[in-house]
């Protein structure tokens, strides 16, 4: 993992069009476990093991992030646009942008944003509703 693909901070841009398969309202994070089945047993069949591993990857560590940092109300969705798959995780920190960690201990943490960067084509984050979201396209 480089870290070049997040930059310092993500990029303001809206996400291409999709069709939502999934979509959840989160309070904690003891809620995690019990979405990335759901995604697993909705997709199985439709995607392969691997895709399905980086798809609950990203929405696990984008959703943790959302209720760990967010200031509440985070909802979490999962949408096909057909060429793949779009992770999206809306929060009530509406002005803090994603700001991936800079100059710290990995053992620390603080990496998801720059390994989500690694597993998608295209992500950024934009603010609409009083709300910031943040959006990551897998590749199907």
């Amino acid at each position: 993992m480089t870290g070049q693909a997040a930059g310092t901070i993500w990029s303001s841009a809206h996400p291409p069009a999709a069709g939502t398969v999934l979509a959840w309202q989160l309070r904690d994070v003891a809620e995690l476990p019990a979405v990335r089945a759901q995604v697993r047993a909705e997709l199985a069949g439709a995607a392969t093991s691997d895709l399905l591993d980086r798809l609950v990857l990203a929405l696990d560590e984008m959703a943790s992030n959302a209720l760990r940092h967010g200031g509440g109300d985070v909802r979490a969705t999962l949408s096909s646009t057909g060429e793949g798959y779009l992770v999206e995780v809306s929060d009530r920190a509406a002005q803090a942008p994603p700001t991936p960690a800079v100059g710290r201990d990995p053992s620390l943490g603080g990496l998801g944003l720059y390994l989500i960067a690694e597993l998608a084509s295209q992500h950024g984050w934009y603010t609409g509703d009083g709300a910031k979201h943040v959006w990551a396209l897998l590749p199907g």
